[in-house]
């Protein structure tokens, strides 16, 4: 294939992101940074040959300070620019950077038509929306575990590159999801314990729910995790998008407020690396976790 016959492209890697994501499931955390590497390396081998995507624009991001390895060179011998941004224990500073940078690029960069983004946040909606209304094609590469239920609707499956598939056959990744990411419901049914009844978790007064939204928010979180322990918060969230799409984000989020408040569940948060996280835990006593769940009385 000649270069000539390739659209022109750009790509802008949330490093950090796709860094902790291989630090937190690899077999080996070790290995992160070469299995960060080998993804890139991967994916321009796709975007050139599979996908006629010249990426003439590159540009990865990270608080490379906290990296243990050195990233750097290797994405400068790709052709990838580091850039450094200031990570903090709230917010992943990479977000905010890689949007402005991208932006630039669709203002001052018209022969690039197609703008690939290796990140799985929602953050990034606003951003890939206003793209997408000028006519470019967005692609955008992340793991299906750890990828907004939301961005992916947006970009759709068709644009969509399951980041596991560029990797070695060789890269052995942890059975154990992590539940500071997104991740499959599948794989948490799999792998958490049966619930008791006798949670040492302390629960709100009991209310009875008078709210519809609240019954149905709780009736969602019985029917896909109501065999859990503890139930993770990003997956609950998808599950409440999909059957509640009708909702703003803010309004799900009050919805398990609450059912704190009521007494329904108990949400407990813990220190994580990058960072932190919540579960949360159902009140299998409560009358309307036995009137909405048989299994519970």
């Amino acid at each position: 294939m000649q270069p000539s016959s390739l659209s022109r492209g750009s790509l802008f890697v949330d490093f950090e992101n796709v860094y902790y994501f291989f630090k937190q499931r690899l077999a080996n955390p070790s290995e992160a940074n070469d299995r960060c590497i080998d993804l890139l390396r991967a994916l321009r081998e796709r975007l050139t040959k599979e996908l006629r995507i010249q990426p003439i624009v590159m540009h990865a991001y990270a608080d490379f300070e906290r990296i243990e390895e050195n990233s750097q060179s290797p994405l400068y011998l790709m052709g990838i620019e580091p850039h450094f941004v200031m990570g903090t224990d709230h917010k992943n500073a990479a977000d905010m950077r890689l949007s402005i940078d991208a932006l630039e690029v669709f203002y001052t960069r018209s022969e690039i038509s197609t703008f690939v983004f290796v990140a799985g946040d929602r953050d990034y909606i606003p951003l890939i929306q206003h793209l997408q209304k000028h006519g470019r094609r967005v692609l955008v590469v992340a793991f299906s575990e750890n990828v907004s239920g939301d961005l992916l609707q947006i970009v759709s499956r068709d644009n969509f590159l399951e980041a596991k598939e560029l990797l070695p056959a060789t890269v052995r990744m942890k059975e154990v999801q992590d539940s500071r990411t997104s991740v499959g419901v599948r794989a948490q049914s799999e792998l958490m314990p049966a619930p008791t009844t006798n949670s040492p978790v302390k629960f709100e007064k009991w209310m009875k729910l008078e709210d519809e939204n609240e019954r149905t928010a709780l009736e969602i979180m019985l029917k896909y995790f109501g065999d859990k322990r503890e139930v993770w918060v990003t997956p609950y969230l998808h599950k409440l998008r999909f059957e509640m799409p009708l909702l703003a984000e803010f309004e799900r989020k009050a919805l398990i407020t609450n059912l704190t408040d009521c007494g329904a569940i108990a949400v407990e948060r813990r220190r994580g690396e990058p960072n932190d996280y919540s579960v949360i835990f159902i009140n299998y006593d409560h009358p309307d976790v036995i009137d909405l769940y048989p299994r519970a009385k």
